[in-house]
């Protein structure tokens, strides 16, 4: 049932369009009599590197156990890929964190501009489309895979400016997409009836009513997967009406000063954008979707973890710093726990095809923008990878041999179905292909 269909029949049943986020990912309203396979991307950013000694496993094989940093992971061992020896290779201007940032997607050049950063050329902004959008574009070109949204980029305390050190996500060369980083502006654009956090009415309210209609004519499937869509709804209200003094913006001031203010709250704006992120996916308002935490060279504030500086700062102490290493150690420890909440979620949300669960269709990648903080390295980029998707073999450590990330985005492209896409980015680093994964 193609969307001018799908509008007459809620026509005819005499409800409203304003139903529609909630019915358009049904199967029985998609036209297929049973659901079928939906292959998902997520692509999750922390920045200013990791700790090699507390991330990169001892012992290659299924045979690893996970450091520190990536405990959190712990349940998720058998449905993890840990890969290392992923490099970024882009040459050209810009420093380290600008093709970092910029080239880590994208896998090619910055263009000439005037931003000037710690080292190199000036740049601008990235010369290719991101792999994300590459493969959103793929999937909106098919009837089969297309979603309302395509693709949906997600923040959490990302600042309010725009350079190369604050976007990954590209449609086109010189066209940055920005993260939204707001749960209300997101939950606005979902389902497109809010009005503002201080007059917060119940959507659901809204279109009860229409939606006990259109229940009675649905499969005992779609049944229930609408109950669980307006369930999850009703839970997202509910957290976005906390109280005042638990405010959902963060503060960031318009300039860069030592310390980038991060409200204490951020883990909670985390959850929410995570909870939504997963409520998107299992209604099929997309399957592809990123979620970036900060920016490049972000100075955030981490004091839920008992962390007073800057977030790039003490990525800069030498590794005999002891007090520093221990509050890194925190931080990307934090930054793997809800990359592990996002795959807890998943992991509990039926696959609406009713075989397993979203986590065995979802491939979930985990990266950095430098492979260490105090190196500035593009090399042995932090890749995590968590779910499942064809051609990925998962529950182990893979140590590969100096392989640029172009290939690695060939391998995603294919596990989404992306086959006929053979050069990404910069094509000479193309040149053998996609990993061998499986």
């Amino acid at each position: 049932m193609n969307p001018i269909n799908r509008r007459a029949f809620l026509r005819n049943l005499g409800v409203s369009a304003a139903t529609l986020p909630f019915l358009a990912g049904l199967p029985s309203l998609a036209g297929a009599e049973e659901p079928r396979r939906r292959q998902r991307l997520v692509i999750m950013f922390s920045p200013n590197g990791t700790l090699p000694t507390e991330f990169w496993p001892d012992t290659e094989g299924e045979a690893f156990e996970l450091k520190s940093i990536l405990q959190p992971l712990e349940p998720f061992k058998n449905k993890t890929l840990l890969l290392k020896g992923v490099y970024n290779k882009i040459k050209g201007d810009g420093d380290q964190h600008m093709r970092g940032m910029s080239c880590l997607l994208t896998a090619d050049r910055l263009l000439p501009g005037n931003i000037m950063g710690g080292g190199g050329a000036p740049a601008g902004w990235a010369a290719g489309i991101s792999i994300d959008q590459e493969i959103r574009n793929h999937l909106q070109s098919r009837p089969e895979t297309k979603t309302r949204f395509g693709s949906l980029e997600f923040g959490v305390a990302v600042p309010d400016r725009a350079d190369p050190w604050t976007r990954m996500s590209y449609r086109g060369g010189n066209q940055p997409v920005a993260p939204v980083d707001d749960p209300y502006r997101m939950f606005a654009r979902l389902y497109g009836q809010m009005k503002d956090k201080d007059t917060l009415v119940s959507i659901l309210d809204d279109v009860k009513a229409d939606l006990e209609k259109v229940s009675r004519k649905l499969s005992a499937r779609d049944k229930r997967m609408l109950e669980e869509h307006m369930s999850l709804v009703r839970n997202f209200e509910t957290e976005l009406k906390a109280p005042a003094d638990a405010s959902v913006t963060h503060q960031m001031p318009a300039l860069d000063p030592g310390i980038e203010i991060v409200n204490d709250n951020t883990p909670q704006l985390s959850r929410m954008q995570i909870n939504l992120l997963v409520n998107a996916l299992a209604n099929d308002m997309s399957r592809v979707a990123t979620l970036q935490y900060m920016r490049s060279v972000g100075q955030a504030q981490m004091r839920w973890l008992g962390v007073e500086e800057g977030h790039h700062t003490l990525s800069h102490e030498p590794d005999d710093n002891k007090e520093a290493f221990a509050k890194l150690q925190k931080i990307n420890s934090w930054f793997c726990g809800e990359f592990a909440y996002l795959a807890k979620r998943l992991s509990e949300t039926p696959e609406p095809s009713g075989d397993g669960t979203m986590l065995d269709n979802t491939l979930l990648v985990w990266t950095n923008e430098l492979g260490k903080g105090n190196s500035h390295t593009l090399d042995n980029i932090p890749i995590v990878m968590a779910g499942g998707a064809p051609g990925m073999k998962m529950g182990r450590f893979v140590n590969l041999d100096k392989v640029a990330h172009n290939r690695l985005w060939l391998s995603v492209a294919q596990a989404m179905g992306h086959t006929g896409l053979t050069t990404f980015g910069q094509a000479d680093l193309c040149a053998d292909g996609p990993l061998a994964l499986g």
